[in-house]
């Protein structure tokens, strides 16, 4: 038997997949979004028949797939396609281990939907090897990443300064000290994180330049060497011994796409991925953990004592379940029990700040 659950996100998946394909311009690639969602469509018809259910009344797309369309419409809708191929890797766990439960054979798409994607593509005649390039590039983009990343830097801001403002809470009544220390906090970890973020794409950036200047060098001054190189890369990946030779030869004779590919094959960099820039990774971290860090400061703008303390532990209670509901859109765990024990987590760190700041407090009183 195969779990509601799993019919489910066969549902929301042909439903993202139509989204992706409605909202697509290239229409080669949109009929590959709208043929994996034929594909996932009749994945769902066939649980439901398996588990007894009227296939002709399917189920509708759930909540989290709705929010995820939602955050399309804002975002872009690569975000849905990173969150896609996230669900199609725990998904596809799921099947293989209902296949080897119920002794049936297996099947590519239980492990390979991006696959099909990329055979789909090259079996389509009008699509050519730009539209195959952009959807890989788009296929490593950041769109489950950036919001995954969101949500932590989220978590990140309003865990680790919820738990300090209620340790100088405990420690002292004090408005503008509360107030203050938290405003400190917030400047303090957000600049800390912008930059660590900072240093690391600025370092992996210049690491990797550094790294293809060597092989341009290489390959001004051996390019038979490389040409070598390049025709055991592509035997390694199964091409005749000949063909590899003859590709590698013409690959060569363009010294500039000859450095672009074994940048690529040798090394696994993309040139697309160094147009990132290093200041709009920090500031977006930066941005991310202030508007967590924010939110258990906001009473102590107006208010002190256990009154601020009250309605601070309140606001950051619904941040830190809002936060465990949208890590499910990645997790597919339910939202209720990620939501409260994301809260449970964050009041019992800020608990026990809160407890060493009453006794720090007290014994520098007395």
């Amino acid at each position: 038997m195969i779990s509601l659950k799993n019919i489910q996100t066969e549902i929301d998946a042909s439903f993202l997949y139509k989204v992706l394909g409605d909202h697509e311009e290239d229409p080669n690639v949109a009929s590959v979004f709208h043929q994996m969602s034929d594909i996932e469509h009749g994945h769902a018809l066939a649980f439901m028949k398996k588990n007894n259910l009227d296939p002709t009344k399917p189920f509708p797309p759930s909540s989290k797939a709705k929010i995820l369309n939602l955050i399309g419409k804002v975002f872009g809708y690569d975000y849905i396609l990173g969150v896609l191929l996230d669900t199609e890797r725990s998904l596809s766990s799921s099947i293989i281990s209902s296949r080897k439960t119920n002794n049936a054979g297996s099947s590519i798409s239980d492990t390979a939907h991006v696959t099909i994607l990329k055979n789909i593509l090259n079996n389509q005649p009008n699509v050519s090897g730009s539209n195959l390039a952009r959807f890989e590039k788009r296929h490593r983009s950041i769109g489950g990443n950036a919001l995954r990343a969101a949500v932590l830097g989220g978590n990140d801001g309003l865990v680790s300064n919820f738990s300090l403002v209620m340790g100088i809470a405990g420690a002292t009544s004090g408005k503008s000290v509360v107030l203050l220390t938290g405003l400190a906090g917030l400047l303090a970890g957000a600049l800390s994180m912008a930059l660590g973020e900072w240093i690391s794409v600025h370092s992996s950036k210049e690491l990797f330049e550094n790294q293809m200047q060597l092989e341009m060098e290489e390959l001004e001054n051996n390019p038979e060497g490389e040409e070598l190189e390049l025709a055991l890369i592509y035997q390694s990946k199964g091409i005749p011994e000949e063909e590899a030779k003859k590709m590698a030869k013409e690959i060569i004779l363009d010294i500039d796409h000859a450095h672009e590919v074994l940048i690529k094959e040798e090394l696994g960099i993309n040139k697309e991925d160094l147009k990132g820039s290093a200041m709009e990774a920090a500031v977006t971290s930066f941005l991310l953990f202030s508007i967590g860090a924010i939110i258990p400061v906001i009473p102590f703008f107006f208010i002190g004592g256990m009154e601020a303390v009250v309605i601070s532990t309140i606001l950051s209670g619904f941040g830190l379940f809002l936060i465990g509901a949208s890590i499910t859109l990645f997790t597919g765990k339910s939202v209720w029990y990620s939501g409260f024990r994301q809260v449970i987590f964050g009041l019992a760190a800020a608990a026990v700040t809160f407890g060493i700041g009453k006794l720090i407090g007290v014994s520098v009183l007395g």
